[in-house]
């Protein structure tokens, strides 16, 4: 890896982590959810970044993948714990970081089993670690303290441009996973913890989208086109939100049929919400990390 791409990487992880800490600030009862996303959206931008997806803010049994539509209503409730998942990017070169926020000291106990299992797994990563080992220990730490790990989400490689670079390492032990942290490359660690089933699951709700890796030539329509080749200049891989087309297509509703159609027909991937399929409360803590060959660089600490 380049002494440039390490310098962008650390650039990014230094922007999240400060919008980071800017974010659990503006969580609190009744604030709007699309003032939090499109402060943290401004914020990344005007610190020098770009997003590299839309802020994320999941409340109580919503796993991830909640940003605000365009005219969203919801509020930050009086009870319960929120999520705020936060992507910055530089020339492309990502860092991807979360936090968790309490809205009564009840929930602490969730928070402290994500966040410690995260910070173990911190510890414990070095170049050639088997994924394998870091799943077992974040299960371990989290079932410890009295909760599940959420089984089907985890940590992930990070390419350039792309948010999920096709390795994963699970929140639950799998005892055949292949794959190690290997140098000059990019990892997401991120732990779910829960008191529900330990299980995430679609919601009917999409709010977010990304152009597909495998499309295929289909026959559209002049708007669709339009959309496509604005999303593709604008985004190329990387995930969006409605909220940042509104300039394109005024319509809500319209927007909303381009989209979902072009979901259908394969060229753009949706992303559901996801839920927690026992309804339980959902913890998540995340950090982004750069093996290099003697050691790992935590790039969204403060």
């Amino acid at each position: 890896m380049e002494q440039v791409e390490v310098e962008k990487l650390l650039r990014a992880g230094e922007i999240a982590a400060r919008v980071r800490e800017e974010a659990e600030r503006l969580v609190k009862p009744g604030v709007p959810v699309i003032e939090i996303c499109e402060t943290v959206e401004r914020r990344i931008r005007e610190l020098g970044g770009e997003p590299a997806f839309p802020c994320n803010v999941s409340i109580n049994q919503v796993a991830a993948h909640y940003t605000s539509p365009i005219g969203d209503e919801s509020l930050i409730p009086d009870e319960g714990v929120v999520k705020v998942d936060i992507g910055v990017h530089v020339d492309g070169y990502i860092a991807d970081t979360a936090t968790t926020i309490a809205l009564s000291p009840r929930y602490e106990g969730l928070l402290d089993a994500a966040r410690e299992a995260l910070e173990r797994a911190l510890e414990f990563i070095k170049p050639g670690t088997p994924f394998k080992a870091v799943s077992r220990l974040i299960e371990d730490v989290i079932r410890r303290k009295g909760y599940r790990p959420i089984g089907n989400l985890g940590g992930h490689s990070i390419g350039r441009y792309r948010i999920h670079a096709g390795e994963s390492i699970p929140n639950s032990y799998e005892p055949f996973l292949p794959g190690s942290f290997k140098p000059g490359r990019v990892y997401a660690i991120e732990p779910f913890a829960t008191n529900g089933k330990g299980v995430a699951v679609d919601a009917p709700e999409v709010y977010i989208y990304a152009l597909s890796q495998s499309r295929l030539r289909r026959r559209m329509k002049d708007a669709e086109k339009k959309l496509l080749a604005v999303i593709a200049s604008r985004y190329r891989t990387l995930p969006f939100t409605e909220r940042w087309l509104s300039d394109v297509v005024g319509d809500v509703e319209q927007l909303r049929r381009i989209l979902k159609r072009l979901s259908k027909i394969g060229m753009l991937t949706s992303y559901p919400v996801l839920v927690e399929a026992g309804r339980g409360l959902v913890s998540q803590f995340e950090h982004t990390i750069v093996v290099l060959e003697k050691e790992v660089l935590v790039t969204t600490r403060r």
